[in-house]
């Protein structure tokens, strides 16, 4: 059964391609490849964010609240409105992300958010995240309001599976065709040459991943897909305002 409820510490990195790739070399003594990254050099995951008419909740995330929580659907791959994809909340207090998700038949997770009501419970439903995912639609008025994929490599720690690292790669964002089965495509959200890796773990990084970062002068990054999309879509507005 999928890992439905995680705690950990992300830390972000920015880099380019150069980096990229010395730093998988040296990930080779540590980390092995997630299972179908050894059979495929990306997967894609795909996710609809929702916020209220007002964006409140990217919003008060950009404000870096000691708390912040939003909620996302996500598919890994394009799935079909009979596929299994996840539905999830993800909240981060001091640091800690906590992340809770149940999988959902895609036409469930619309019409979950859609009206607010659970779908009947099934085997393949987390009951625990169900309510909580109610209860959080009963406090906002959400409706999707970004699609945003990229195409993802995974490694795991051979001695401490709970290390997991990940780079991503291709970002593209859109706001209408705001559905996972209407494919994955999108307007880039940073230029080719820039990888995004995290670093996912329980608790503290081990000291050769410590000495790694300092080797290759990569340093701790605030960065948010869906924060960095929003930001570059109102400037988008402001300045065609301005031209107006």
């Amino acid at each position: 059964m999928a890992i439905e409820v995680f705690n950990r510490y992300e830390n972000k990195f920015l880099m380019n391609t150069d980096t990229y790739e010395k730093v998988l070399r040296a990930l080779d003594e540590y980390m092995e490849l997630d299972e179908y990254n050894k059979m495929h050099d990306f997967y894609i995951i795909a996710n609809i964010y929702y916020d209220t008419k007002d964006h409140h909740l990217i919003r008060k995330s950009l404000s870096k609240p000691k708390y912040k929580e939003k909620l996302r659907l996500r598919a890994y791959g394009v799935p079909s409105l009979d596929d299994k994809v996840y539905l999830e909340i993800k909240k981060k207090v001091f640091g800690l992300v906590n992340k809770r998700r149940t999988k959902l038949v895609l036409s469930e997770a619309y019409d979950f958010v859609a009206t607010g009501k659970k779908p009947e419970l099934k085997k393949y439903m987390n009951k625990q995240v169900l309510n909580e995912i109610e209860y959080f639609l009963s406090v906002y008025d959400l409706e999707p309001k970004l699609y945003l994929a990229y195409d993802r490599k995974a490694y795991f720690g051979r001695d401490n599976r709970d290390l997991r690292i990940t780079f991503d790669t291709n970002i593209r964002t859109r706001r209408e065709d705001l559905r996972l089965e209407m494919g994955d495509h999108g307007e880039p959200l940073l230029d080719k040459d820039v990888w995004l890796m995290e670093v996912k773990a329980e608790k503290t990084i081990p000291i050769w991943l410590t000495r790694m970062l300092s080797e290759y002068k990569l340093y701790k990054k605030s960065f948010s897909k869906y924060g960095t999309e929003f930001k570059t879509m109102i400037s988008k507005v402001r300045n065609s305002r301005i031209v107006m």
